[in-house]
């Protein structure tokens, strides 16, 4: 199968062939060591400020989510969500469920966030911003720097899910002043799911260690203990935590995370280029380089995908609820090149000469 998906994606027969290897005991000095560089490199990549940390927890995206909101926030804070499609709301049920208040400000769908639609919220005691800078189910790409100067000048902490967006949009902790930033195995890393990871500034490490932890699995406090010497609280994933190694050595040999954003832009570039005049239109006004959202102006999205995956052999992106029919998204990055654009596009090409686009 071709993977145009957003997560899991296509991984390079170097990912895979570890993914085939005999997992090691991990008690050792030699996974320590690797645990080690992942969590430099992962700073380095997101320029996070001095004394940051790295954590990895074994569950997806929504684990460190969750693990973020639980460790640095309590019932004390008044928190602001940006609730602009369904990972964004994920926060505000998070919040829901740890009994944090918060305001959510709701963007239309394909809408970004305004300088007018946080002003209402300027000096009214919020203490954090949660936001998933890259709103996958939709496509919109949030503007980093305004949410972040906004909480500069509010005093509050700045949290950003950029599970999607880490190494395919640019992200530079310092620069928007973010205290947290959260990606996954899956994404741009290309390793098989199972490990989130939290990059941790000054602020939220200090948020972590002088809160009560009500969690065993998901207590950072524990974890950043552990990370010290370059382990894990519980048995982690350790032959995903071997390939995400791999990958970011990787991107680190072939020009860091600035090299990866441009090949993961050209990607979003070519396939952009080669759906034109095909019967789709583009429903996000700001949009990452880490996937195209597309509503097809004749056809079911569902429909499309399904005859995708049934007939060609490719996997394109099915959006739920009430998007199902109208977007499908087509990610940009993993192991994939401007050629398998081409087979894509032939592939619509074809549902559209048999009236099935």
């Amino acid at each position: 199968m071709l993977n145009f998906t957003v997560g899991p994606v296509m991984s390079s027969e170097e990912i895979l062939a570890i993914g085939a290897e005999q997992v090691p005991y991990f008690r050792t000095q030699e996974f320590s060591d690797i645990m080690l560089e992942n969590e430099a490199l992962m700073k380095e990549f997101v320029n996070a400020p001095e004394s940051s940390r790295t954590v990895f927890i074994t569950g997806s995206g929504t684990a460190s989510m969750e693990a973020a909101v639980m460790n640095i926030f309590t019932p004390a804070d008044k928190l602001l969500v940006i609730d602009g499609g369904s990972f964004g709301h994920r926060f505000t049920e998070l919040c829901d469920i740890h009994h944090i208040p918060y305001t959510a400000i709701r963007p239309e769908r394909g809408r970004t966030v305004t300088e007018e639609m946080l002003a209402p919220f300027a000096g009214q005691g919020y203490t954090g911003l949660l936001v998933n800078i890259h709103e996958t189910s939709t496509g919109v790409l949030y503007d980093g720097r305004l949410l972040g100067d906004f909480c500069r000048k509010e005093g509050m902490l700045f949290l950003v899910d950029a599970i999607s967006s880490f190494l395919a949009d640019e992200l530079d902790m310092l620069e928007i002043g973010a205290d947290v930033i959260i990606t996954g195995s899956q994404k741009v890393l290309a390793c098989a799911p199972g490990i989130s990871i939290i990059v941790m500034g000054p602020r939220a490490i200090a948020r972590v260690e002088d809160n009560e932890s009500k969690t065993m699995y998901l207590d950072l406090k524990s974890a950043l203990k552990n990370g010290e010497r370059g382990q894990t609280p519980f048995t982690p994933a350790v032959g995903i935590l071997r390939q995400i190694n791999a990958r970011l050595r990787q991107i680190k040999h072939e020009g860091g995370a600035k090299a990866e954003i441009a090949k993961i832009k050209a990607q979003a570039e070519d396939f952009r280029s080669k759906i034109k005049g095909l019967p789709f239109e583009i429903v996000s006004e700001s949009m990452s380089n880490a996937l195209t959202p597309l509503h097809p102006t004749g056809a079911s999205a569902h429909e499309i995908f399904l005859e995708l995956k049934d007939h060609y052999g490719i996997w394109i992106c099915p959006n739920g609820g009430d998007m199902k029919d109208t977007i499908f998204r087509v990610g940009h990055f993993g192991a994939l090149t401007p050629a398998d654009n081409d087979t894509l596009i032939a592939a619509f090409k074809d549902l559209q000469s048999k009236g099935k686009l």
